[in-house]
């Protein structure tokens, strides 16, 4: 069996919104990665045989007294290292280069010259590919095939100060017009640094960038694929669990599904699912999903209608976080309420992902700043003496997706957009009651039907309806209606950092609102949410 934790990177964080997306870059190259707080030991890097390491960007200032430092031990070995703004300029501090603050924020894409030939930034491409405004060097031949090497391109900049002076045993290996040392290289050990983002899309080259770090630089081996980390998941929960029982609780969500499938696949019928149906779910998914898993994989799922049980503890409660963490409640104490119901069971599985165990701060040091609550990451309740059981740990979404495919889920099932864990529940603003519900469903199924029949739905990243607790008038015949208001959202996005709403035709909204109105009892009005991410979300609450 391949080893797919073989010669990791791993990725000090110093706070950068960009951190999580390095990882998924990296592991797209095929390596494995871990995030793991600026301050961390070096006994982590030891124990993980970490190859070699990655200092990520920051919302400091290195000029500041109190910002993050680099770890003392970070020189003091020989792994290679690439520093990445903040990281770059924490960097040339260290070894006694000088930082000031630029002449103005930059933000943006940014043109970059290589100064000096180097293994990062070391990128060639056929002569095909290549267009006409780019800077080239020497014509090579490699394989009977002309190449270039790419002297000048595109890059993604975000920062307010920059390396004015290099310090001493390091070069200019890269510049810009805002930036005259975009990127500089130790002249002895593998240690490098950029001023700019290559794990951002807008950075043209920036998986080659990454890739020459990780597989050249690093010598990285290539084995994080679907097929590996299904075949070395099944294994270790087979070691884990030997011949005990498994409860899994089943939303329907692509990650608990993704979880059932992998756990059927490696035990069998050692798995029992447990679905709550909160009432909270979209039109007709809690049949969909007794048919996907009960009926079509033979996977043995308890059903446990608790509907009522959720608007009750829903009723008053308007704070989106409050309700997160009512809903949260009620899932475990249904949960457990099913869970004792069943013999013999020794494992909780749960659906926990990657971002789930950093946006919570549940890493082992507890370091990383709370975004939101999430119920599956340390909600067992101890009275249940289960040991829990995460085999999506260490996996990003689209790693989950990947698997899922990998492992026989429907297509339609493993790429529906996201929904969130709280469900309906934090798409109705304010007060959830069961009316606001059923109109939300209807409206919502309505407006995605329509994308799948348009051609849509594929283009576009996420498209949801929100249900505002607001009325206004309008005419139906000859009456006056005076009902709630749906707004429809739809987003395009790359890595759901940041977002744009997705330009869908005039007329096919129009559409979509003519049929909520007509058909959902209780709307009296549509809307199309037009903001972008940031400074909005793209969730509502």
């Amino acid at each position: 069996m391949v080893e797919v934790h073989a010669t990791p990177i791993v990725i000090l964080d110093f706070g950068s919104q960009y951190t999580q997306l390095i990882a998924r870059r990296v592991r797209e190259l095929g390596v494995y990665c871990e995030i793991h707080p600026f301050d961390v030991s070096l006994d982590v890097l030891e124990q993980l045989s970490a190859a070699g390491i990655i200092l990520s960007g920051g919302p400091e200032t290195t000029l500041d007294a109190d910002s993050p430092k680099l770890p003392a031990w970070l020189f003091q070995q020989s792994r290679p290292i690439l520093g990445i703004c903040y990281g770059m300029q924490a960097m040339a501090g260290y070894f006694g280069g000088e930082v000031v603050p630029g002449d103005h924020r930059e933000f943006g894409q940014a043109s970059i010259t290589i100064t000096q030939q180097n293994p990062l930034l070391h990128i060639e491409q056929p002569l095909e590919h290549l267009v006409p405004d780019q800077s080239l060097g020497a014509t090579e031949l490699g394989g009977g095939e002309a190449r270039r090497h790419v002297e000048q391109f595109n890059v993604w900049m975000s920062h307010g100060d920059r390396v004015e002076t290099l310090p001493k045993a390091f070069a200019c290996i890269a510049s810009s017009d805002n930036a005259p040392i975009a990127a500089m290289m130790h002249l002895e050990r593998p240690w490098y640094g950029l001023q700019f983002h290559p794990e951002v899309t807008h950075t043209k080259y920036g998986m080659e960038i990454l890739r020459q770090f990780a597989v050249k630089i690093c010598n990285c081996q290539a084995s994080w694929t679907a097929a590996n980390i299904v075949e070395d998941a099944i294994q270790s929960v087979r070691d884990q669990v030997g011949q005990d029982h498994v409860l899994l609780g089943l939303s329907g969500g692509v990650d608990s599904s993704v979880v059932a499938a992998l756990l059927h696949q490696a035990i069998g019928d050692q798995l029992t699912c447990v679905f709550v149906d909160n009432g909270l779910l979209r039109l007709g998914e809690s049949d969909q999903v007794m048919a996907t898993f009960a009926e079509n994989m033979g996977v043995r799922v308890v059903r446990a209608d608790a509907a009522a049980i959720f608007y009750k503890g829903l009723a008053g409660v308007t704070d989106p976080e409050a309700k997160r963490k009512v809903i949260g409640r009620l899932f475990i104490e249904v949960f457990d309420q099913e869970a004792k119901k069943i013999d013999n069971v020794k494992w909780l599985a749960q659906g926990t992902i990657y971002p789930d165990v950093i946006e919570s701060a549940a890493i082992k040091n507890g370091k990383a700043h709370v975004i939101k609550s999430h119920h599956n990451v340390g909600g067992l309740p101890e009275q249940m003496n289960l040991q829990l059981l995460e085999p999506l740990r260490e996996l990003f979404k689209d790693e989950v997706r990947r698997l899922g495919v990998e492992l026989g889920l429907p297509a339609k099932m493993v790429y529906r957009h996201p929904f969130p864990g709280p469900g309906l529940g934090v798409r109705i603003l304010g007060e959830v009651k069961a009316e606001y519900a059923k109109i939300l469903r209807q409206a919502d199924h309505i407006f995605i039907q329509e994308l799948v029949a348009q051609d849509f739905y594929n283009r576009v990243s996420q498209a949801f309806a929100v249900f505002l607790p607001v009325k206004s008038v309008g005419v139906v015949g000859d009456a006056r209606q005076y009902e709630y208001v749906v707004s429809l959202r739809a987003v395009e996005t790359i890595d759901f950092m940041t977002a744009q709403c997705a330009a869908l035709p005039l007329d096919f909204l129009q559409m979509v609102a003519n049929r909520i109105t007509n058909e959902v009892r209780g709307v009296s009005r549509v809307t199309y949410d037009l903001s972008s991410k940031p400074p909005s979300t793209i969730e509502w609450e």
